[in-house]
């Protein structure tokens, strides 16, 4: 047992030996338990995300990390995926084991896709030891459903299955049963919160992940020319050195930027989401960090509930070489610049903080929030008061759709 830097958190790493380890008593006794992937050799970009919800929950609930090392790029471990994608048999991927020798009122793990609910499956007696069972998957997609069939029976085991993808939820349903809730992406909305700061915006549009190479033509005309300062991939990376030093570049750089480039999940491979249209976590990133979000407006039916503030979005269809013109009018009164910049940071404190998504997921495992969580919630809004009134804005009505985006 080991203390991470988690305040409050008890956190177990599983080493890489052929030791048993076993997720001990601890006092007071935490009432979570998370299976968290931070502790992979090789951490993929888009997991940043979940450390970073996990980091929040440890901060306002009563929480217990474990967090075994293993690789997911060994033979090994590809075998018993492959093995388990077709069979229904279970092989250890090469993750340590550890056993569950407490109990807790709740257990909760994060997912990037169906496959990695094999690694959850090395954890003993989680399932008996643990009330109720709450599994996030970030991306499933309609179309691969069948070919995830025996992974999707591993979900048998969770009370709760809490899906990013909204248009997801009813086609999983109809084979799980009626378990599965859309609950969207959010963030750390006071790491990305550029108030009470306000750095200079220096980095004119900022694009990162796929983009439109249409698009990315013209802005790059316009870079070369010399009229914008244009930030972007130049390198296609697949893993990340640090994933905290990632999370708090990555907010940094959005806070310094005008413009942030956004597009639905997958815009670009059709073949993988066939015509599935989802809400990725650039919106809600790029919105808490008051960039001006530009791009495609995903027309799946919760984005306007999501983002029904007024210029939540500059469209802009993916492929599209109007740059420009899309943010003309905008570019020529700076007063309208900012009141988009603080509606979008404002609207963020009160909606898309990891908080609210932690208190939906308590809310569908049948659990109350403790006092931890009501006092962030209080300090993302008394900050949300303060940027609003500098700029004499109403909270009432924001505070009234707070409560209501996920009821």
């Amino acid at each position: 047992m080991i203390t991470d830097d988690l305040k409050g958190t008890n956190f177990v790493e599983s080493n890489n030996g052929s030791q048993q380890h076993n997720v001990h008593d601890a006092q007071p006794q935490p009432r979570v338990l998370i299976f968290s992937q931070r502790n992979l050799s090789e951490v993929q970009p888009f997991r940043c995300a979940h450390f970073e919800f996990e980091d929040v929950i440890a901060e306002i609930d009563s929480v217990q990390i474990v967090a075994p090392r293993f690789s997911n790029s060994t033979q090994r471990y590809n075998f018993a995926k492959r093995l388990a994608f077709r069979t229904p048999i279970r092989l250890n991927p090469g993750v340590p084991s550890c056993s569950v020798s407490s109990s807790y009122d709740l257990f909760f793990a994060i997912c990037g896709g169906p496959s990695e609910l094999l690694s959850i499956q090395t954890l003993r007696d989680w399932r008996r030891k643990c009330r109720r069972a709450v599994c996030l998957i970030d991306e499933l997609w309609m179309m691969n459903m069948d070919g995830y069939h025996q992974y999707l029976r591993m979900l048998e085991d969770f009370d709760v299955v809490v899906l990013y993808y909204s248009q997801s939820v009813e086609s999983l349903n109809n084979r799980i049963g009626p378990k599965s809730i859309f609950v969207p992406p959010g963030v750390d909305t006071l790491r990305f919160c550029p108030y009470p700061e306000s750095l200079p915006r220096s980095i004119d549009v900022y694009s990162v992940g796929r983009r439109s190479a249409i698009t990315h033509d013209r802005l790059l005309q316009m870079a070369e020319s010399g009229r914008i300062f244009y930030l972007h991939d130049s390198t296609s990376a697949d893993r990340v050195l640090d994933p905290m030093e990632h999370r708090k570049l990555f907010a940094r750089l959005l806070k310094r930027s005008r413009y942030f480039v956004v597009n639905p999940g997958l815009i670009d491979r059709v073949d993988i989401r066939g015509g599935q249209i989802e809400i990725g976590n650039r919106y809600f990133e790029g919105a808490a960090a008051g960039a001006i979000l530009i791009g495609e407006r995903p027309d799946n039916g919760e984005f306007e509930n999501c983002f029904d503030w007024p210029n939540a979005l500059v469209d802009l269809p993916y492929g599209s070489p109007d740059f420009a013109e899309a943010i003309e009018a905008i570019e020529s009164d700076r007063q309208a610049q900012e009141s988009i910049r603080r509606m979008n940071v404002v609207q963020s404190l009160l909606r898309h903080d990891w908080l609210y998504r932690w208190e939906a997921i308590l809310k569908a495992a049948g659990m109350n929030p403790l006092p931890k969580l009501n006092e962030r919630k209080k300090r993302l809004r008394k900050l949300a008061g303060t940027i609003a009134d500098s700029h004499s804005v109403e909270l009432d009505d924001f505070f009234n759709s707070a409560d209501s985006v996920l009821s």
